[in-house]
């Protein structure tokens, strides 16, 4: 029996939200929230304290996903999964400062996305 764990979503396309958000409760997960915006996001982790968040690096706004990560870090311990369109240099620079535990690059797959649970204890 795998231990369920309560994931916060971080992701502006709508539609990939909702994919991701079906693959989790598939996965036997619980998705606590969702948000759209680097603020939003850190208002609802506070909330929420997840035991993941799945942030999406490109956000709409002025913070982007490795920022908002920063700005929940310095309020909660939680495990960070990254998705990203693009996995260039200069974000996975970037986002190793967070200490996050995975990066998943779209499109991706439901095992993919269980790998990647799967490494957060």
């Amino acid at each position: 029996m795998n231990n369920s764990k309560k994931v916060l979503i971080v992701e502006d396309d709508m539609i990939i939200s909702l994919v991701v958000e079906n693959m989790i409760r598939e996965l036997g997960h619980q998705v606590v929230g969702k948000a759209i915006s680097g603020p939003e996001a850190v208002e609802l982790a506070i909330k929420e304290s997840p035991d993941i968040l799945l942030m999406d690096i490109r956000l709409k706004g002025e913070m982007d996903g490795i920022e908002t990560v920063e700005k929940i870090k310095e309020q909660i311990d939680t495990a960070v999964i990254y998705l990203t369109g693009n996995s260039d240099k200069l974000n996975y620079e970037r986002a190793k400062s967070t200490n996050f535990t995975d990066l998943i690059v779209k499109p991706f797959t439901i095992g993919d996305l269980d790998k990647s649970l799967k490494l957060v204890d």
